[in-house]
């Protein structure tokens, strides 16, 4: 099959605001003096329970309120009123912070409403506003027990033991400048010093604001009632399998293949890289984070993981007679030799240094995170502040972030032969959800497939020994989706192996026992072994970068949205995990595959019945861009299956404690048949003297699948149009509708994103250099 570069896709010059949704709806409250009467009483109380809780040490008079909302949320009135949106949840509970506890404008818009409507008027006095609020109060500190600790037994203040000693993670609410944050921080490390506590580490980022402390339970229970302070949890525990060698001998392989200079790097965060014989020569640099881990891995994960970064498929390589790399790594050593986190640091505070320090250092852009949080489970609300670090990082640096989904044992115990007989409907349990970070927007999250059904020949005489799984189907340990707000992750899948029924040991086994039940890759002994296995999906996410990096090597100047847009738009789920999860039905096929398994193929090249066209570009926020696609005759009237594919990348602001996670969204439409000129019209804003849009035509959307509902919650986002029938009647252009809507984040400008098009036709229709000479034109 020929290979061609991709095409530019161009965009049209005009450049308007787009048109915006209508505000909130005022709330009929039929005794206006009374519900702002109860609403006062309600404001004096949290008030009252504040001042009562605060320590006297935390001389600042800030105050914490939980406000619960039947309307809209109103964030820029709030604002108004000198308070500032620190948390929303789904329920429309708003957290709000004030820097002091007068309250007086809030309390002057209460007396307003409280006059009822005046003549004139169909309504009080700020009604959408005042109306729309249905209780206010202040936060309870059982509400501030983070996730891991209370699945680990605490649930309230009273299970923090006075006389016990306690490893904490404290968190801040965001309370503006870095300044305040950092004041806080030290109230809160001075009063656990007084008592006999000590500060660990500390974190001060861009908004989240960290402190771990050793301290008595007794003051643990204070900082729960301390206004300032948004959660309390123990610190995370990596979830990481260990595996074990394979016996090949040096003197057996195919020759090592060469790596350019200028090839693609991808750090390694994780339990470092060994100088392993097949990657010293590309390991470009190390680092640990703190410096005093050092750089080896005496773990053992870091290295697998560095091996199939590095070679990708090991094992189909090795069968070929080949040792080809396709990338050159760095490490940053982040665990230790028991694969645990450093007591004395963040984890939030660790990744920035370590991937901080790769980038400035070594110009790396491309990251695997193979490690997880398994005590702390994404339950559809707020991601934690390791994932929101991440996405930080993928906006402020420009870098690519590949996470694994994570791994959870399917049975154990008297349940053990469940993990082949209900295969695969445990996948979709809510203990199976994703871990922290997977739920992150901005990375690449990977989850995982088997390569097959892991029977390997030193038991495959025992009738007992029961494969879960055959080729390409989901793995039985793989965590699935949905992500924040029913957002499609993981964002893709990769061969990270299976596990089998053994009744003889009477449990599951995987790579780390049996090679053949897991993916290939390095031992971290070189001089004991050369090659390990392993099962997890520890070994897919890592076979992703290996992907993302061959794409940035075709195209090295491209931002990282362009390279998670290219990924994502060569997707595919491959049939047999269609197959197998065909009864679940789709929403849980899109749960645990994503989007599917890129095809690097895809990805980096354009042939002759199939064309991508791609842009980077931005946006103003609050406007649209319209991109014109070329579609040649044969695209419109050749029988067969023929698709329009549209990938959207793009890295918003985020805060973690927010409902509305990200601080503006971005979506896209394709439309045919339609003139420049009307579609400009559509999409615009207009003002009140210009009358309604101008309306279009259902037909001349193009249905894309999944829908923007959907796909409008992610931001890597990609959807297909399918058609059958002849569609020469819309004409030989299409256009793309790219649009970005403001949320929260005020202060951003513009917002940078790519945008890929595929074009194919299942017959082999010359396509390309039609397209090519369109584009040129």
């Amino acid at each position: 099959m020929p290979r061609y570069d991709h095409l530019q896709l161009l965009r049209l010059p005009e450049r308007f605001e787009r048109r915006r949704q209508g505000g909130g709806r005022a709330v009929e409250r039929p005794d206006p003096a009374g519900h702002s009467q109860r609403l006062g009483n309600e404001l004096d109380d949290a008030v009252q329970t504040q001042q009562r809780r605060r320590p006297p040490e935390f001389v600042d008079p800030s105050l914490i309120l939980r406000v619960q909302m039947t309307g809209a949320l109103l964030e820029e009135d709030w604002n108004q009123l000198g308070l500032t949106v620190l948390s929303s949840d789904e329920d429309r509970t708003l957290v709000l912070f004030s820097s002091t506890d007068d309250m007086t404008a809030f309390r002057e818009r209460l007396a307003a409403f409280s006059r009822g409507a005046q003549p004139g008027r169909q309504a009080p006095a700020y009604a959408a506003f005042i109306g729309g609020i249905e209780t206010i109060g202040a936060v309870e500190p059982r509400d501030r027990i983070g996730i891991r600790a209370r699945e680990a037994g605490f649930t309230a203040p009273e299970d923090f033991q006075p006389g016990e000693s306690y490893t904490v993670d404290v968190e801040l609410w965001d309370l503006g400048r870095r300044e305040l944050r950092t004041r806080a921080l030290d109230d809160v490390v001075a009063y656990a010093d007084a008592r006999g506590g000590e500060e660990l580490d500390r974190y001060v980022g861009p908004s989240i604001s960290m402190v771990r402390l050793r301290c008595d339970g007794a003051v643990v229970r204070t900082l729960l009632g301390t206004d300032a302070l948004a959660e309390i949890d123990i610190p995370p525990t990596p979830d990481i399998a260990t595996g074990q060698a394979m016996p090949l001998e040096f003197a057996e392989l195919p020759p090592l293949g060469d790596v350019a200079d200028d090839a693609p790097l991808i750090g390694i965060i994780d339990s470092g890289v060994n100088d392993h014989p097949l990657i010293a020569d590309i390991l470009v640099g190390a680092i640990g984070v703190p410096d005093t881990l050092g750089t080896a891995d005496d773990f053992g994960h870091g290295t697998r993981v560095a091996g199939i970064a590095t070679f990708g498929d090991l094992r189909g390589q090795l069968a070929a007679a080949t040792l080809d790399r396709g990338a050159r790594l760095c490490s940053a050593k982040v665990v230790d030799n028991r694969g645990a986190f450093p007591d004395r640091r963040l984890t939030p505070r660790q990744m920035r240094e370590a991937i901080g320090r790769l980038n400035t250092d070594y110009g790396c852009r491309i990251f695997v995170i193979a490690l997880g949080d398994a005590r702390r489970i994404y339950d559809g609300g707020k991601v934690g502040p390791w994932a929101a670090t991440l996405d930080e990082l993928v906006r402020e640096l420009d870098v690519v972030i590949i996470v694994s989904a994570g791994n959870r044992p399917p049975r154990s115990g008297n349940r053990i032969e469940q993990a082949v007989t209900e295969y695969p409907g445990y996948l979709t349990e809510p203990a199976n959800r994703l871990c922290e970070p997977a739920g992150a927007m901005n990375v690449v999250t990977v989850g995982a497939l088997s390569h097959g059904d892991g029977i390997g020949p030193r038991v495959a005489d025992n009738v007992g020994v029961r494969p879960i799984t055959l080729a390409n189907e989901p793995s039985p340990f793989s965590r699935v989706g949905p992500g924040l707000r029913g957002a499609i992750k993981p964002d893709v899948v990769d061969i990270g192996g299976t596990l089998i029924y053994d009744p003889v040991v009477m449990a599951l086994r995987g790579g780390e026992q049996l090679a053949e039940a897991g993916v290939m890759s390095l031992h971290y002994r070189p001089a004991d072994r050369l090659f390990a296995a392993g099962s997890g999906t520890s070994y897919s996410a890592p076979l992703v970068a290996f992907k993302a990096a061959q794409v940035l090597g075709r195209f090295p100047e491209a931002s990282a949205n362009l390279v998670r847009a290219l990924l994502a738009g060569s997707t595919t789920v491959p049939a047999e995990a269609r197959a197998r999860l065909q009864l679940l039905g789709a929403d849980a096929q899109q749960a645990i595959c994503g989007h599917g398994v890129v095809d690097l193929e895809r990805a980096a090249f354009s042939d002759d019945s199939r064309v991508v066209l791609y842009a980077e570009d931005e946006l103003a926020v609050d406007h649209f861009a319209v991109y014109q696609i070329p579609i040649p005759e044969a695209f419109q009237t050749e029988r067969g299956r023929r698709t329009i594919r549209v990938s959207l990348a793009y890295d918003p602001p985020v805060r973690h404690t927010r409902r509305d996670y990200a601080g503006l969204t971005m979506g896209f439409r394709l439309i045919r048949g339609c003139q420049p000129d009307l579609i400009f019209e559509h999409f615009r804003r207009r003002t009140a003297a210009e009358g309604r849009f101008p309306d279009m035509a259902a037909r001349f959307n193009c249905g894309l699948e999944p829908g923007p509902t959907l796909r409008e919650k992610s931001s890597l986002q990609t959807a297909t149009a399918t058609f059958q029938r002849d569609v020469s009647t819309y004409g030989d252009t299409y256009h793309l509708v790219v649009r970005c809507a403001g949320g929260w984040a005020g202060e951003v400008a513009n917002q940078a994103f790519a945008v890929v098009v595929e074009i194919a036709h299942e017959a082999e229709v010359r396509l390309y250099e039609r397209m090519r000479q369109r584009v040129r034109v």
